[in-house]
């Protein structure tokens, strides 16, 4: 593995192909890229009120045919390639002018597509013209540098974020505007400026305190702000040198949270192993008790070793929950309950009393 620390926190100057193939291979555990769409804009684009829309016209939006944009595209992700780790992740946001040929040369060099994240967008443009739907979406891929890549999801963290329940693949996220979108003599700074709020979510579900993120088209710094933030490392690539200016001002104002502010809802996979015997052996539950669904369907009862019995079946709580429904998998920490009180309380309940003591 590389030492990319003499970098940390730098904005480095030029093409991001060039200066990525340069870096340590396998140094980098997230990359997030919001590379050129090329628009393919033709003219200057009114409102109806005849007033001019402020659009993407920057040359480095413009390439001279597909042919080209697919060999700039192969080139970047390929020394993107060359700096994640092997279980690094790569996320790609783009609109459909270029996302889907984004997405056929990401799989034709090896990576491995986990989701494509549709960002809806709350407030997107209208389409003046009114000859087409109003372009409210981005996408976002989100890739394991291969098929084998063991990959950070804190897949509990997005949960909480999304008040108790799975996140779901479609984002519904404000473009960025008000005091959040930098101005420059009363004009965009940069005119596609991503809003932190997307930033955060990225970060939060795929890197972990202390990861380095690469961001190879950085612009006006969003990244580099939400990664700092959130106790984050980041390098930044650009080659302007009026947004890589705006970047840094922009990234010194941010205040670093303290370290015990950024800890996130533990992963299951991360808990300390509690047996369901262990809960015999501190005698939260009591060999003879009597287990049962919530609906009270089926019954078991417990054994001093921790086993269950039932009427057609013996076994584990996850195999004694599998047999009397007939199906091929139980979890029996969320399938089971126990009478207390008069009420049901879920044998898990007293798993997770058990980890907060061995935490």
């Amino acid at each position: 593995m590389g030492d990319t620390t003499e970098h940390d926190g730098s904005v480095l100057m030029g093409d991001c192909a060039e200066i990525m193939s340069r870096l340590p291979e396998a140094s980098v555990d997230l990359i997030f890229a919001d590379p050129p769409y090329n628009l393919q804009l033709a003219g200057e684009l009114h409102r109806p009120d005849n007033s001019r829309v402020d659009g993407v016209e920057d040359a480095w939006d413009k390439f001279a045919d597909f042919v080209t944009y697919d060999r700039f595209t192969r080139e970047w992700l390929t020394a993107a390639r060359h700096v994640l780790k092997p279980d690094g992740t790569l996320w790609v946001i783009g609109s459909y002018h270029n996302i889907y040929r984004v997405g056929s040369i990401l799989q034709d060099l090896g990576f491995w597509i986990l989701n494509d994240i549709v960002w809806r967008k709350t407030n997107p443009m209208p389409n003046f013209r009114g000859r087409r739907f109003t372009n409210a979406h981005e996408t976002l891929l989100w890739c394991g540098r291969s098929r084998e890549t063991k990959y950070t999801f804190n897949y509990q963290a997005m949960k909480a974020l999304n008040e108790g329940v799975q996140m779901r693949s479609d984002w519904l996220l404000p473009v960025c505007g008000g005091p959040e979108r930098i101005k420059r003599d009363g004009k965009k700074a940069h005119p596609t400026q991503k809003p932190e709020a997307l930033l955060h979510r990225v970060l939060l579900a795929a890197s972990k305190p202390g990861d380095l993120v690469l961001d190879p088209f950085f612009g006006t710094g969003t990244t580099g702000a939400v990664a700092r933030r959130l106790g984050r490392r980041w390098i930044g690539i650009e080659r302007e040198h009026e947004y890589a200016k705006v970047a840094r001002t922009r990234i010194d104002a941010v205040e670093p949270a303290h370290a015990d502010d950024l800890v996130t809802s533990p992963e299951r996979s991360d808990a300390p192993r509690v047996p369901f015997g262990t809960l015999i052996e501190r005698g939260l539950l009591k060999p003879g008790e009597i287990l049962f669904d919530v609906r009270r369907r089926w019954t078991a009862k417990i054994r001093p070793d921790g086993t269950l019995i039932s009427a057609d079946a013996r076994g584990s709580i996850h195999q004694v929950g599998a047999e009397v429904q007939g199906a091929p998998a139980c979890n029996g920490w969320d399938f089971w309950f126990v009478e207390r009180n008069g009420n049901p309380v879920p044998i898990e309940m007293f798993r997770q009393k058990v980890r907060a003591e061995m935490n």
